[in-house]
C-alpha cells in the first residue's frame, strides 16, 4: 500500500510523524493505539490525499479561492461569515468522489467486524494538517461529530468535517498565522463512541503558572463537549506527579450534562441534585487517570493536553485524544511575579464578583456584557468582555478585549485556553463561586480586573493598573544583579519575544534558533520558494526575525545557529515532500553542515547567508555572529566557512562563526578545527546521546541519559583545554546548568566561557555563577580546590 495515495489509514498504521498525511489530531490517535499501552478506542482516519482529490475532482478549489479572493479584511466580522458561510455551502453540496466514499465505507464496515458490532457507533472528529502543531493550535477550529452511525452518514460527516475548514474562527486563525488557506488539508478521524457517564481533560503542566510538578484534571458528568465548551463548571484535580498523590481538588455544582440516548442521539438533562453535587471520579480513576498522563508525557517527550471519558457500560477509563500542549510548550517561562504583580492589601474596595483565574494579569476598563452571541460584532478594541462563556466564533472579538470574565468553565474551557494564548487576563467560573459576572457586572461599568487572583472590583483601581503596566526592565532594575567573569547568555526562539526578554541581565544570546522563524512565519522549504520564484520571501523573512533581536539586545552580541531541520522536519514544510529524503534515522542523518555544501541543497543555504548579510551590513547590526550546528568532519568545517567567505562573510574582529560541539569527533579533533571557527557552544543534549549512545527519548535506556555522566564530563573539560590552547572561547547551551549545581559548579571550575539558559533561568544562573566564582577566589586565597578542580569523579 502507498501511504501517501492511500485514502484512509487506521490508526496501527499511523505515527505522530504523520501528520501530513493524517493531520495533528489522527496522527496522535495512531501514535497512542501503535506505540503505547494506554487505552485509545480504535478506529481510521481518512487522508489529506483524500481531501485534495475530493477538491481536485469537484473543481472546488479554484471556486474557493475566487469566493476567498473577496475577503479583503478578516476584521470585518459580517464579510467573514458570509464568505465562510459560502464556502461551507459549496462543500457540502458536492458529492463525494465515488473512490474516496467507497474507502470510506469498506473501513467503516471493517471497524464493525474488528469490535464486533454491525452499523457500530462512532465519533468523527476533524484533524488539520496545520492543526495541533506548537505554533498552529486555538482551540476548536474544526468540527467533531458524536453518535454518527450507517456508513452514509459518516461520508456526510466526513464532507462536513472538510467545511468545517472554513469556518469562521478556522479563516480568521490562518490569516493571522500566515496560513496559506489552501495548503490546509483536513483528515476525518472515524473512532469508536465512548458512552461516557463522566468525561474531561488533563494536562501534565499547569496552565497558568507552567509549574509542571502537576497534573491537571477537569471532568463533568456526561459527554466531555460540556466541559471543552465552559457550559458547565467541572470537578479540578491536582495530582503531584513525583509521589502521585492528589493535591487540591474542587469539586463544584455540576447541574446539566449532555449525554446520549438509545438511538444515538445527544440531549441535555438535568442532573439530581445529590449527583451535581458528587465527585465525577472517584480517587482511585483520578490517579488511574494521572498514571496515564505520566506514560503519554514520557513517551512524546513534552507537555501533554488529554482528553478521557469513562464507559457508562463497564466504567473503563478511556483516552479519546492527546496531543502536545500549546501555550507552555512553546514559550520560555518568565518570572510571572514581575509580569503580574499582587493586589496586596484590598482594603476597603468593593469586590463585585470572584471566580477561577485562569489567565493571569490584571487590567482595569469599560465593561461590555454580551448575553446574545449575535451582538459579538459590536464589541470594542480595549473593553472587557463579559460573557455566559466564549465559543470558538468570538476569537476575533477576544482578540480585541483587554481581559475577559466568563460565569461558567473551567481551566481547559474555550476561554481560558484562547485567553492563555492571546495572554489576555481572564476569570471563568464566576457562577459556582459567586454571583454570575453577566448578572453582576453591568454594562458600560469601569472594573478592575484581578485575573492573578480570580477577583473582579468595582471602578479603576489606578495603583493596581500602574502597577501591572510596569515594563519588565522596572523589576529587572530593582533587583540586584551581580556581575560575573563567567558570562550568561540567553536562549531564544521566538523574535517577538527579543524586546520583552532583552531587559533580563544576560550578556546576550547564545542560542537564536533559526528553525523558529520557518515553522513560524514561512512554512515553505526554501528549495520550494526558489522553484517557484519567492526566494526574498525566506530572506527577507529571516533578516527580519534576526534584526527584532539584535536590535533588541544591541550591542550585546546574537548568535543564530543556521538551520538544523532533519529532513523529516523538512518535509512537513511547504513543498517538502519533493526535496527531501525517507530516513531510517533522521536525527543521524542529512541535517546541519552536511547539507550546506551539498548540490541539491546549496542554493538554499545561500538564503540564509543573505539574510544574515542584509542584517549585518544593510541593516547596520554587527552584533549579529552564526553558529554551524552538526558538523561532523574537519573537511565539513572547512567547507562551510569557505563557502561563507565566498559569499562575503568572513571571519573577523566582529564576525565570529562558532561550532555546535554535540558530536564526539568535534571533541576529540578540536585542535584541528579550532583552525576554523572562533568558538564553540556545546549542545549537551545531542553530545550526551552519542557519548552514551542513548536516545533520550526511548524509555528503555532513558534512565542512562544524563548530562553529568563522567564520560559526558570528561568530554567537555578535554574541550574547554584544547580550544582555550588556541584562544577559542567556549559555551554551553541548554538547561542542564540551571538545573543541576552540580554541573554548573564544574563548568564554572573547569574555566568555561559562558552558559548560556533560557530566559527564566537567566537572573538565577547568574546569580549562581558569582556565587562560584567568589568561593573560588577564596579557595585560590587558601590553597585549597585546587585537587578538586582537576577531579572529574564526583
Amino acid at each position: 500500500m502507498n501511504r501517501e495515495t492511500a485514502y484512509v489509514l487506521w490508526f496501527d498504521e499511523l505515527k505522530r510523524e504523520d501528520v501530513a498525511l493524517v493531520g495533528g489530531k489522527s496522527s496522535s490517535l495512531g501514535e497512542l493505539t501503535s506505540s503505547t499501552s494506554v487505552p485509545v478506542p480504535y478506529g481510521f482516519a481518512t487522508t489529506a490525499h483524500g481531501y485534495r482529490e475530493f477538491m481536485s475532482k469537484t473543481g472546488l478549489e479554484s471556486r474557493i479561492k475566487e469566493t476567498l479572493d473577496s475577503l479583503d479584511d478578516v476584521e470585518n466580522s459580517a464579510l467573514l461569515r458570509d464568505v465562510c458561510a459560502k464556502i461551507r455551502a459549496m462543500i457540502c453540496a458536492e458529492e463525494m468522489p465515488a473512490d474516496l466514499a467507497e474507502a470510506i465505507r469498506v473501513s467503516y464496515e471493517e471497524l464493525g467486524k474488528k469490535v464486533g458490532e454491525k452499523d457500530p457507533f462512532v465519533a468523527v472528529r476533524s484533524s488539520a494538517t496545520a492543526e495541533d502543531l506548537p505554533d498552529a493550535s486555538f482551540a476548536g477550529q474544526q468540527d467533531t461529530y458524536l453518535n454518527v452511525r450507517g456508513a452514509d452518514t459518516i461520508i456526510e460527516k466526513v464532507k462536513e468535517c472538510y467545511a468545517s475548514t472554513f469556518t469562521d474562527r478556522a479563516t480568521y486563525y490562518r490569516v493571522k498565522q500566515g496560513f496559506d488557506h489552501m495548503t490546509v488539508a483536513l483528515s476525518a478521524a472515524v473512532q469508536m463512541m465512548v458512552f461516557s457517564k463522566a468525561a474531561g481533560v488533563m494536562f501534565t503542566v499547569d496552565l497558568v503558572t507552567g509549574d509542571d510538578n502537576n497534573i491537571l484534571i477537569e471532568g463533568s458528568w456526561g459527554l466531555g463537549e460540556y466541559v471543552v465548551q465552559g457550559t458547565v463548571t467541572p470537578d479540578n484535580f491536582h495530582v503531584n506527579k513525583h509521589d502521585m498523590v492528589i493535591t487540591d481538588r474542587m469539586i463544584n455544582d455540576k447541574h446539566i450534562r449532555l449525554v446520549r440516548k438509545a438511538d444515538g442521539d445527544c440531549i441535555e438533562e438535568v442532573v439530581p441534585a445529590d449527583e451535581a453535587r458528587a465527585q465525577v471520579l472517584s480517587d482511585a480513576q483520578v490517579l488511574e487517570l494521572a498514571d496515564y498522563a505520566k506514560q503519554i508525557e514520557k513517551h512524546y517527550g513534552c507537555y501533554m493536553d488529554m482528553e478521557w471519558g469513562v464507559d457508562e457500560r463497564d466504567g473503563k477509563l478511556w483516552i479519546l485524544q492527546a496531543r502536545p500542549e500549546t501555550v507552555w510548550s512553546r514559550k520560555e517561562k518568565s518570572d510571572t511575579s514581575a509580569e503580574t504583580p499582587s493586589l496586596g492589601d484590598t482594603g476597603n474596595r468593593e469586590i463585585v464578583v470572584k471566580g477561577l483565574p485562569a489567565s493571569p494579569g490584571n487590567a482595569a476598563g469599560k465593561a461590555h456584557v454580551i448575553i446574545d452571541p449575535s451582538d459579538i460584532d459590536d464589541f470594542k478594541e480595549g473593553e472587557i468582555l463579559v460573557t455566559a462563556m466564549t465559543a470558538p466564533d468570538w476569537v476575533p472579538a477576544m482578540k480585541k478585549a483587554k481581559a475577559i470574565v466568563t460565569d461558567a468553565g473551567g481551566m481547559t474551557c474555550h476561554a481560558s485556553i484562547v485567553s492563555r494564548e492571546l495572554g489576555i487576563p481572564c476569570i471563568v467560573g464566576t457562577k459556582s463561586r459567586s454571583q454570575e459576572a453577566t448578572t453582576s457586572i453591568k454594562d458600560g461599568q469601569m472594573i478592575t480586573v484581578d485575573a492573578t487572583n480570580g477577583i473582579v472590583y468595582d471602578g479603576v483601581i489606578e495603583d493596581v493598573v500602574k502597577k501591572a503596566e510596569q515594563p519588565a526592565a522596572a523589576a529587572v532594575a530593582t533587583e540586584y544583579i551581580p556581575v560575573t567573569g563567567t558570562k550568561v547568555y540567553m536562549n531564544l526562539g521566538d523574535p517577538d519575544l527579543a524586546e520583552k526578554y532583552g531587559v533580563l541581565p544576560c550578556d546576550g544570546i547564545g542560542l537564536m534558533r533559526e528553525e523558529f522563524i520557518w515553522t513560524t512565519f514561512i512554512h515553505e522549504h526554501p528549495l520550494y520558494l526558489i522553484e517557484t520564484g519567492r526566494s526574498d520571501v525566506a530572506v527577507n523573512t529571516l533578516a527580519e526575525g534576526m534584526r527584532k533581536v539584535c536590535q533588541a539586545l544591541a550591542p550585546r552580541q546574537v548568535v543564530v545557529r543556521l538551520s538544523d531541520f532533519k529532513s523529516s522536519e523538512y518535509r512537513d514544510l511547504k513543498g517538502g515532500d519533493k526535496y527531501e529524503p525517507h530516513e531510517s534515522s533522521a536525527l543521524l542523518g542529512w541535517r546541519g553542515a552536511s547539507r550546506y555544501y551539498d548540490p541539491k541543497y546549496l542554493p538554499a543555504f545561500k538564503l540564509e547567508l543573505e539574510a544574515i548579510k542584509k542584517v549585518r551590513n544593510e541593516y547596520g547590526f554587527k552584533n549579529l555572529q552564526v553558529m554551524i550546528p552538526f558538523c561532523r568532519t574537519v573537511q565539513e568545517a572547512e567547507l562551510v566557512t569557505n563557502l561563507m567567505a565566498q559569499e562575503g562573510l568572513v571571519r573577523s574582529a566582529d564576525f565570529k562563526i562558532w561550532l555546535m560541539a554535540e558530536i564526539p569527533s568535534n571533541i576529540i579533533l578540536a585542535d584541528q578545527f579550532n583552525k576554523y571557527v572562533d568558538g564553540y557552544s556545546i549542545g549537551s543534549n545531542d553530545l550526551t546521546m552519542l557519548v552514551l549512545g542513548c536516545d533520550r527519548d526511548n524509555e528503555t535506556v532513558q534512565h542512562i541519559y544524563d548530562e553529568r555522566n563522567l564520560a559526558v564530563r570528561r568530554a567537555i573539560r578535554h574541550l574547554i583545554e584544547v580550544a582555550h590552547k588556541d584562544g577559542k572561547t567556549v559555551s554551553i547551551c541548554g538547561q542542564a546548568p540551571s538545573v543541576y549545581p552540580e554541573l554548573c559548579d564544574f563548568l564554572v571550575k573547569s574555566g568555561i566561557d559562558s552558559i548560556s539558559v533560557n530566559p527564566d533561568a537567566v537572573k538565577s544562573t547568574k546569580k549562581m555563577v558569582a556565587q562560584l566564582e567568589q568561593r573560588m577566589m577564596l579557595d585560590a586565597v587558601t590553597g585549597r580546590g585546587r585537587q578538586e578542580s582537576e577531579d572529574l569523579t564526583w
